[in-house]
């Protein structure tokens, strides 16, 4: 059954911290299989990435088969409902509209002793998508990883998707289509993270690979981080929602196990000061499993890594569990929650009000739904713009401008004792150029 919490209760802030610290990732045999995956792609590129995908995923998998084409991509478009085309081309709009407001601006700036100082963004060259598809695909996956990296200018977009008996989704396919990527590759798990990272006679190298995948691709992920950037180490799917008495016990119930039919690690946590909506909420609870197709992974989640926490009083007392547990999404099912979420300081992203589940932000409301896990919204923020960039600083002195800035660098590079420091800058204070840069002339 959930964990049962109570404010009041004697060992209720023990309990609370044993909540916040419990541990839903990576096993240590995940992280022997990992490291020997990794080390086996690096050695035999292809063959080994057709090795474990033939093991775990397709039986049937060739250097032939391993890229998707694009005709098979146009067909899927073409195969799919009016419907269903409607919703992606809708989703598409919104995601892009959203991210296109991100997109930050290069400034230059001359102060006051004339030294230029500027700093400028640049795309980055080639990156790795990888899109979840295990227990379930994951279309809405492709769109919130590959938007950003074309708005924000990324040329070479890699995907991988894992496609278990070698089957594609086609509305993965679809998505591709739509967004004209062109690199997609039937591979996922360690061994996927591994040739995006390392490259293969198949797959190219990239600078970053992005995408939440499952505790193998989170662990090859974090092994490779160094060699690649990443975006972050996703674990497990968690919500936190935040219910008065206004909330309708049903919805809480099932956007809680909305979160729990992800994986048997996802976690779903609800905040309430009403003893009596806490009661109901549990009952609508064991009320929609009975129904849910995916009731045997949402029941094994609820009852392994749920949690119901009665408090006295939302607005002095949530603030801080929410921030301790600094979780992926945070519902906030009250009465004028836009107020209540300006105490809030940590959540991946913020869904405010009775009609604004999550299940929305995953799939069409705009904001990405690639989010920090496992208390990292901390010091980490959701997949954006910002990740397919970097940032480039620069200044120019002059002959005349350095004097302004070089007899305190000298004393400071002096008394850090490095010497070379300390010369370069004197002698450009001391000697006159033997000539001039075409921005001095």
């Amino acid at each position: 059954m959930p964990i049962r919490l109570d404010i009041n209760d004697k060992d209720f802030h023990q309990r609370m911290e044993q909540l916040v610290h419990h541990r839903r990732d990576t096993h240590h045999e995940v992280e022997q299989d990992v490291r020997r995956i990794i080390d086996d792609v690096k050695a035999h590129g292809d063959d080994a990435v057709i090795k474990y995908t033939q093991q775990w995923d397709d039986k049937h998998m060739t250097i032939e088969t391993m890229r998707i084409s694009q005709q098979a991509c146009r067909t899927a478009l073409e195969s799919i409902s009016t419907e269903q085309r409607h919703a992606l081309d809708h989703a598409i709009q919104r995601i892009r509209t959203y991210h296109e407001a991100q997109t930050p601006q290069d400034y230059e700036t001359t102060d006051a002793h004339g030294i230029v100082l500027g700093m400028r963004w640049r795309p980055i060259e080639r990156v790795g998508l990888y899109i979840p598809g295990g227990t379930a695909a994951y279309p809405s996956s492709l769109l919130m990883n590959a938007i950003p990296a074309q708005v924000a200018g990324v040329k070479n977009v890699i995907s991988v998707v894992p496609c278990p008996q070698g089957q594609t989704n086609p509305l993965v396919l679809a998505a591709a289509s739509l967004l004209d990527i062109t690199d997609i590759y039937r591979v996922g798990g360690a061994q996927a993270i591994a040739a995006l990272a390392y490259g293969t006679q198949t797959i190219p190298k990239t600078d970053k690979i992005v995408g939440p995948g499952n505790q193998y691709v989170a662990e090859a992920k974090r092994r490779v981080f160094g060699v690649v950037g990443i975006d972050m180490i996703a674990g497990p799917s968690e919500v936190v929602i935040v219910a008065d008495k206004t909330a309708h016990a049903p919805w809480v119930a099932i956007d809680l196990l909305a979160q729990a039919e992800h994986d048997e690690n996802a976690q779903s946590i609800v905040i309430t000061d009403d003893k009596t909506l806490c009661q109901q909420v549990e009952h609508a609870v064991e009320e929609q499993l009975r129904t849910l197709p995916r009731a045997g992974i949402a029941k094994k989640s609820w009852e392994k890594h749920g949690a119901l926490i009665l408090v006295n009083n939302l607005a002095s007392d949530a603030p801080t569990l929410i921030d301790q547990l600094a979780g992926e999404h945070l519902q906030l099912e009250m009465d004028n929650p836009a107020s209540f979420m300006q105490k809030i300081r940590y959540a991946g992203s913020i869904f405010l009000g009775h009609h604004t589940p999550e299940a929305i932000g995953d799939y069409i409301g705009g904001p990405n739904h690639v989010l920090p896990t496992s208390r990292s919204a901390r010091f980490s923020s959701g997949l954006s713009v910002y990740d397919f960039l970097v940032r480039n600083s620069y200044m120019a002195c002059n002959a005349q401008t350095i004097h302004a800035l070089g007899k305190d660098a000298v004393t400071l590079a002096e008394a850090e004792g490095l010497d070379a420091h300390a010369r370069s800058v004197n002698m450009r204070l001391n000697n006159a150029p033997t000539h001039k840069s075409q921005q001095e002339v």
